[in-house]
């Protein structure tokens, strides 16, 4: 395409050249969507025009009050998402959270909606060797609380860094590993400077070995505004490594009160008394 305005467009012509040249036909053909944003837009405009089924499949907690702050785009996208949705056949969320946020929106009785997780290889966690230790590279920490993620907004990592500041307060030995690369990495680190965490908090960038560092943290910590499910909370559990997460995504079906632990979003009393 000429311009991302023409992508939804030429995504209809593609498909309906698909379709003739392969002898597609409605009664055995479904089209299926990663999303119900732009790509749904296509599913929607495929379906009417061709007349095969339409299945949606939604990785994001989208009806959440924070992701439509995220930015304009995001609200344009609930738009869309609301017109796509009513004309799906079929719905796949992949946690009950979003599927119970799909109350809100109109939808024919018909259409089959299914919650089906991400797939985790927990084996891979659970027997993986410990090849890099966190305990052994930073001695200097009697307690080690690891993150990883993108370092973007609705991570809202600058409510772990206040948090964790509080505790610091308290114990002078505790550390924060934060995993991850991202566009918010500088201001994340000049807040860490302003709130003179700098020998307590240690920016690692991505690393491809997390089975070993969820083994060797004493704790895992998430404090997203809003997660679709929450990878790194299965791989953590899988791994042994005890957990303190918002209630984004899994972590409520996932984390029991008592083992690993959740906090309301945006709570950072919560999330500094359950350290």
């Amino acid at each position: 395409s000429f311009s991302q305005l023409t992508y939804i467009r030429r995504a209809v012509k593609i498909a309906e050249h698909i379709a003739k040249d392969r002898n597609l036909k409605k009664t055995d053909t479904l089209v299926t969507v990663q999303d119900p944003f732009e790509c749904g837009l296509v599913g929607m405009k495929i379906k009417k025009k061709l007349g095969m089924p339409l299945h949606v499949q939604i990785h994001t907690d989208f009806l959440n009050p924070f992701f439509v702050q995220e930015s304009i785009l995001n609200k344009i996208r609930i738009g869309i998402a609301r017109k796509v949705l009513p004309n799906a056949d079929g719905i796949r969320v992949v946690s009950q959270k979003i599927l119970d946020s799909l109350k809100g929106i109109s939808l024919a009785s018909h259409v089959k909606k299914v919650v089906l997780p991400i797939f985790v290889d927990i084996s891979k966690y659970e027997t993986a060797p410990i090849t890099s230790n966190l305990r052994e590279k930073y001695p200097q920490f009697n307690f080690i609380i690891l993150m990883a993620s993108r370092l973007t907004s609705e991570k809202n990592i600058p409510l772990a860094l206040r948090a964790f500041k509080q505790v610091a307060n308290t114990y002078s030995k505790i550390g924060l590993v934060i995993v991850g690369t991202g566009p918010e990495k500088f201001k994340l680190e000049k807040l860490t400077r302003d709130l003179n965490l700098g020998n307590n908090v240690v920016f690692e960038g991505w690393q491809s070995d997390l089975a070993s560092y969820y083994k060797t943290a004493h704790l895992f910590l998430v404090t997203s505004n809003f997660e679709g499910y929450g990878l790194t909370i299965v791989e953590a559990v899988a791994a042994g490594c005890p957990v303190i997460s918002t209630d984004v995504g899994i972590a409520h079906d996932l984390l029991q009160d008592g083992i690993s632990l959740v906090c309301p979003v945006g709570d950072r009393k919560c999330l500094v008394d359950k350290i």
